[in-house]
């Protein structure tokens, strides 16, 4: 079990509805400047979380460039860095992650991002559609981990020609790969390149199902990936007081920003994106035991969050453990007095062992 934090490049506030993932107007209390984010990477790090997500995005700081400034303030915590793969060479991002290995002691994993949304990829002047995405995806993954091989990588296919590919030196350790979707092409892609496998946090059944498809995959090109889960959570003492937390966010929340969020999530191209709103269409927003789905009324990506009592979200996490998840990626808002909340309350009760 390796339980990890994330990082807000974003900016963070008290709120559900900040954040600025999703827009350059959304208001946040706390701007992502490096001061601030190195106190929530060295909170992560003295608390014992494995690492934190570092998100990607227009509206968030560059993952590799902020993560980087981070490596002189801590000394121990991994740092995953969310990229989108179609929008640099696969060689280049063998050598950057080589670079960074090296300067960093080994402390890089790597969140390989596709993309769910043309309007997003566009600005960056991808114009491939969803599916052959994902298509050039697989084959950025085939040529990045040749060019670490140690000998010089020939691909000739659809989206990449390169010849000799290579880096100054392997890795070591070559960075873990971590790979999300839930389409079909995404699930292939991932049965077959992913270390690991992520989904955004579901019910025990729809996740269960979600693994069983990926590991079938899997099984057919001689794998068996890790995997993961990425969730915010609102942990105290007692249940009443974590529900109290949520009503409140609830009711910040303007009926507005609701229906914008919901025509945006109507025209989605992803279908992670589709199923996070579909959970919280319903008028019971607790839809299974402890997960609630208030963060997708009106946030984009992970829409779920575990509320309850420190020992509440400890055994939901274990029930999570049990269907064979390994990494979980956890937030809240703030993200540095929620990071004290959950390390201090919750992994305590967690059966981590010496390496969280």
């Amino acid at each position: 079990m390796r339980v990890h934090w994330f990082l807000p490049t974003a900016g963070d506030s008290h709120g559900i509805t900040s954040g600025g993932q999703a827009s350059a107007t959304v208001t946040t209390e706390r701007p992502p400047d490096l001061g601030y984010l190195a106190l929530v990477a060295r909170t992560a790090e003295r608390l014992g979380f494995t690492g934190v997500l570092t998100p990607t995005g227009t509206f968030c700081e560059d993952s590799w460039i902020t993560t980087a400034a981070l490596l002189a303030e801590t000394s121990t915590l991994k740092f995953l860095v969310a990229f989108r793969p179609g929008l640099i060479s696969p060689t280049l991002a063998a050598q950057m992650a080589s670079t960074y290995q090296r300067i960093s002691g080994g402390r890089l994993l790597l969140n390989v991002v596709t993309g769910g949304e043309s309007t997003e990829q566009r600005r960056f002047g991808d114009w491939l559609d969803h599916d052959e995405r994902y298509s050039r995806t697989a084959e950025f993954l085939t040529v990045l981990r040749g060019a670490w091989s140690g000998e010089p990588f020939d691909h000739t296919g659809e989206h990449y020609r390169v010849a000799g590919a290579t880096t100054r030196a392997r890795p070591e350790p070559v960075p873990e790969v971590f790979f999300g979707g839930s389409s079909p092409p995404a699930l292939r892609v991932a049965a077959e390149h992913a270390d690991t496998y992520l989904t955004w946090g579901e019910p025990p059944d729809a996740v269960a199902a979600k693994l069983a498809a990926v590991r079938a995959l899997a099984e057919g090109y001689g794998r068996s990936p890790a995997y993961g889960i990425r969730l915010h959570v609102i942990a105290r003492d007692t249940a009443a007081e974590a529900w109290a937390v949520a009503r409140f966010l609830l009711d910040r929340i303007p009926p507005a920003a609701v229906t914008a969020a919901r025509e945006r999530f109507a025209r989605t191209e992803s279908e992670g994106q589709r199923r996070m709103a579909a959970l919280s269409a319903g008028d019971d927003l607790e839809i299974a035991p402890n997960l609630w789905a208030g963060f997708g009324l009106v946030r984009p990506g992970a829409g779920t969050a575990l509320v309850g009592s420190h020992a509440e979200i400890a055994a939901r996490l274990t029930e999570y453990h049990a269907l064979g998840i390994d990494h979980f990626i956890l937030s809240g808002q703030p993200h540095l007095e929620e990071a004290f909340r959950f390390g201090e309350g919750v992994l305590p009760l967690l059966n981590l062992g010496a390496d969280t």
